[in-house]
């Protein structure tokens, strides 16, 4: 004879096996992912109840393994696969250059801010010393002329000396 509370553990445990069942019925034909902590949160047991049953455990994995009437219909080709696999290298390609461009302009920016905070880059203000480098350049044409012009008087200064000096002497 069995006891009453024998028969109350057996019938809970059939109570909790059909949940479980039934839960898994309902993840195969949503076509969501099976797990078994999924599948024990929908049947309101343990965990641990369906790896002390080892039958139910198997129909839990088998099912998981198992691909659903959803996956089944939208199946994957090997061409979509390839060509798939073509788009995401072309992209990575793409996003490499980009990156590489984006990283060259950021040394540039970041060398020629270091280069203007270290004082050895060029000035700010470079038209307005372009100006002043013209402005330098001639007066310093206007000073050749004028040293040349000096030039040429002292050399005829030098040259009437030369002849006064001849005279005076033919002269004596």
């Amino acid at each position: 004879m069995t006891s009453p509370m024998i028969e109350g553990k057996r019938a809970d445990s059939a109570r909790r096996r059909e949940r479980v069942l039934q839960a898994l019925e309902a993840a195969l034909s949503s076509g969501e992912d099976i797990t078994v902590s999924g599948l024990a949160r929908a049947a309101r047991v343990d965990r641990t109840f369906l790896y002390r049953h080892r039958d139910l455990l198997e129909r839990v994995h088998t099912a998981a393994t198992t691909p659903s009437e959803q996956s089944r219909t939208a199946a994957v080709t090997r061409t979509s696969l390839q060509t798939d696999l073509a788009n995401a290298l072309e992209r990575n390609t793409r996003l490499t250059v980009r990156v590489r461009q984006l990283e060259k302009r950021l040394s540039e920016e970041r060398g020629a801010t270091v280069w203007a905070e270290s004082g050895l880059g060029t000035p700010t203000d470079l038209d307005q010393l372009q100006r002043r480098i013209m402005l330098l350049e001639q007066q310093v044409a206007d000073l050749c002329g004028e040293l040349e012009e000096r030039s040429e008087e002292l050399e005829a200064a030098r040259s009437a000396n030369r002849e006064l000096t001849r005279s005076l002497n033919q002269r004596l």
